[in-house]
């Protein structure tokens, strides 16, 4: 951390070191329930009670220097082989950190009245510990008074910070430093030694190099002063012309000329060299200042985890289980701001896992299990995101009661939920209020632990997932961004701008066939290991001009969550690239599908996209019917031209197919109608190139239907063709001035008359 701290309270200085003590103290202490012998544990543990009982009797805290002073005691009493630190007095002593913990806690103007208040409590402690001589019963009770403080769930912010702190989650949320946030406000923030020297010894850098400008300056007003001389030879060369002494003068003016545009090459050439090299130096220097800034905001994932070993010893106790939590990476770094929102999704895991996920000790030795169950909590970098697992060696979630639960609680009907796979019916885990448990614990059943991480997981665009084996155990995989400043993203273009998709929120990236793209009910989709995904053009979601790319290959972008994807078709990928995250401003309120925007390297803008809001966007379109007849939307319109879609409307059977297979024969896409209002029903809903249709139809004819076709605004650029028995030269005339682009008599199936008539109108089907 920083070495200046001149700027600190003396209570301040004893808030920092009970916060780096009570730490040491409890992970030792946790260590020697396992190892009752581990003379480095007791060593650090007697220390750390020495240095805070002298810290406290610098600040005049009473209460501090007696509880720290009879667990020095206690410790070097045991060091000295009087006492052993069997479970119960370890259960004591962790009281003890408790206390000073809350001491630490409390504001310096209420640290008085809170001893006064907590008097009791603390002379209870300071006999229960006094007595080396008493029986493991009886030092049991108040450990388990400890234990059930800890809170099973945190319903909401308001009622969390209502609550006065319990030992477990003082521990793991560090408080700020007095000075700062009571007084102005202000956040305070902790910075080791040499990231700000880092970062200073940059800054003197980017200062010096800030000076190179001005010279630089200098250098270009000598090359305007070249110009302007030029310039002044020019117009002397243009006076001089005409008269008498002419031709040397201006052969003169023209070699001056002449070796003055020399000089200005020359020196321009000089000045860019050096402009390039700044811009090098420049930009090396930026992203270096940057990468130790960013740094600065990091820490260690061990900062925000350290209070989990004492969560999970006191719960597992609590239940009557063996668990030991096993943490892996704890030097990973974390953004600060996400290790924050990382306590209450984790801490309601943990709990979950030892009362839901890890069996009893005599049912794991039964089924050949060691007694103690492991917990697993890791976290790592991969693939440019933090991954957070919590795994258990437990039982396993049950499917077939999982079902049973939802069923019952008419999430779903039984037919359906039978249906449904284990990745489906574990998303019913995350719902709020839902749980497995039937009764009410301190501990769980309230249905707000998984809810709650799947709200923070959203909250910092990243994903969770979860995996189970029966009798194998439950992991919880939650994949996080590195930090919240900067986001990795695919940039693609739609509607000739570009965007930015979160690489964390993508499901996808693909290319795909138009020949791949099926049809179902009007709406394109296309086939993605085995699942139906919707294709939803890009710029009818965002807006802007359609795209009029006439590739094979489309470029898509898959997101939502499983079981529900879309894929949104963009005019193309671009790349993918790490943005500063700049927030928008807050007068323009929430806008739709976008997140925030960020500034690329050019100074361009680009607009980051809201994934989660997108997916309303697409499921809004598609429950109001505004998707119907996408393909064509999709998938781009010189699609469309390689494949023109026709309506054939007629009561016929016979004529529909027969005109049907005419045209697909040749090429083109073909959809029927059994008469004119089914015509128009579709010519409404979908989207075709030409309609062909018949005169007499019952509940609406040809005429009618060729008439209100050409009234609508957005269907009268639609070319109409009646083919009909009636060849009389009225009946013609009537279905062309009613609108209709072509007359034809259905005896024009015997020749090539049909074709070349649509040829005509639409072009050929490959054109």
């Amino acid at each position: 951390m920083s070495d200046d701290l001149s700027d600190f309270s003396l209570f301040d200085l004893f808030r920092l070191e009970a916060e780096n003590q009570t730490q040491v103290m409890t992970e030792g202490l946790l260590a020697l329930e396992r190892d009752s012998t581990a003379q480095a544990e007791l060593e650090a543990c007697m220390r750390a009670a020495h240095s805070l009982k002298g810290a406290a009797r610098i600040v005049g805290l009473d209460g501090g220097v007696s509880v720290a002073h009879v667990m020095e005691d206690c410790f070097v009493a045991a060091q000295q082989g009087g006492i052993k630190l069997d479970h119960a007095r370890i259960d004591v002593l962790l009281q003890g950190v408790d206390l000073l913990t809350q001491i630490a806690q409390t504001s310096e103007a209420d640290v008085a009245q809170w001893e006064g208040d907590r008097r009791a409590e603390i002379d209870a402690f300071l006999t229960r510990l006094s007595h080396a001589d008493e029986t493991q019963s009886e030092a049991a009770v108040p450990a388990r008074e400890t234990a059930t403080e800890i809170p099973a769930e945190v319903t909401t912010e308001s009622e969390a910070s209502n609550k006065s702190p319990p030992p477990v989650s003082a521990q793991t949320s560090p408080p700020p430093l007095a000075t700062g946030p009571k007084e102005t406000g202000e956040r305070v923030l902790r910075v080791t030694a040499d990231n700000l020297d880092r970062m200073l010894a940059l800054a003197s850098e980017s200062l010096v190099e800030s000076r190179w400008l001005k010279p630089f300056g200098e250098s270009l007003r000598k090359l305007r002063h070249l110009h302007q001389d030029l310039a002044h030879t020019l117009d002397a060369m243009r006076e001089t012309e005409g008269t008498d002494d002419g031709g040397q003068t201006v052969a003169a003016l023209h070699d001056s000329a002449r070796e003055l545009v020399a000089q200005c090459q020359q020196f321009v050439s000089a000045r860019f060299d050096e402009l390039e090299e700044f811009d090098h130096r420049s930009s090396r220097l930026s992203h270096r200042l940057y990468d130790v800034a960013l740094a600065a905001r990091m820490r260690p994932f061990a900062d925000g985890v350290h209070g989990f070993p004492r969560l999970v010893r006191d719960v597992s106790r609590e239940l009557g289980k063996q668990v030991r939590l096993e943490l892996v990476g704890e030097g990973t770094t974390v953004d600060r701001n996400i290790l924050e929102k990382l306590e209450a999704p984790l801490g309601h895991l943990l709990r979950n896992a030892i009362d839901h996920g890890v069996e009893a000790p005599e049912v794991r030795s039964t089924v050949g299990k060691p007694a103690e169950a492991t917990i697993r909590l890791e976290a790592r970098h991969n693939a440019g995101t933090l991954q957070v697992i919590v795994a258990d060696d437990g039982r396993g979630i049950d499917i077939a009661g999982l079902r049973d639960k939802i069923v019952r609680r008419g999430l779903t009907n039984e037919e359906t939920a039978q249906k449904m796979s284990e990745t489906e019916l574990w998303e019913f885990l995350f719902l709020p209020g839902f749980t497995m448990k039937d009764n009410v614990t301190k501990i769980s059943g309230r249905g707000v632990g998984l809810d709650v991480v799947q709200s923070m997981v959203k909250q910092v665009r990243g994903t969770v997932r979860v995996t189970s084996q029966p009798g194998i155990g439950t992991r919880f995989l939650l994949q996080l961004p590195l930090t919240l400043s900067v986001v990795r993203a695919l940039l693609v273009e739609i509607g000739g701008e570009v965007y930015a998709f979160p690489l964390a929120n993508l499901a996808h990236t693909m290319k795909i066939s138009r020949g791949s793209i099926a049809e179902l009910e009007g709406r394109a989709h296309f086939d993605l290991a085995g699942q139906r995904v919707g294709l939803v053009s890009g710029h009818q979601v965002l807006g802007g001009k359609e795209s009029t790319t006439s590739d094979e290959t489309l470029s898509v972008v898959v997101v939502g969550e499983t079981g529900n994807h879309y894929g949104i078709v963009v005019d193309r990928f671009r790349e993918e690239r790490e943005l500063v995250v700049q927030p928008l401003d807050a007068r323009l309120g929430k806008i739709q599908d976008i997140a925030a925007a960020a500034v690329m390297t050019d100074g361009s803008p680009v607009l980051i996209i809201d994934v989660e809001d997108m997916v309303r966007s697409v499921e809004k379109l598609v429950s109001s019917g505004q998707l119907s007849g996408m393909r064509e939307t999709a998938v781009g319109t010189e699609a469309t031209r390689a494949a023109p879609r026709i309506l054939v409307v007629d009561d016929s059977l016979t004529v529909r197919e027969l005109e049907r297979k005419v045209l697909v024969g040749h090429g083109y896409q073909v959809e029927v109608a059994v008469d004119g209002m089914d015509g128009w029903n579709a010519v409404r809903s979908g989207r075709f190139d030409l309609v062909v249709t018949d005169v007499d139809m019952p509940r609406m004819d040809g005429i009618e239907l060729v008439s209100l076709i050409k009234q609508d605004p957005h269907l009268s650029n639609v070319p109409v063709m009646i083919i009909s028995y009636k060849d009389r030269e009225e009946d013609r005339r009537r279905g062309l001035d009613a609108g209709a682009d072509y007359y034809l008599t259905k005896g024009s199936f015997h020749d090539d008359t049909l074709v070349e008539t649509v040829v005509d109108l639409i072009g050929e089907p490959n054109a």
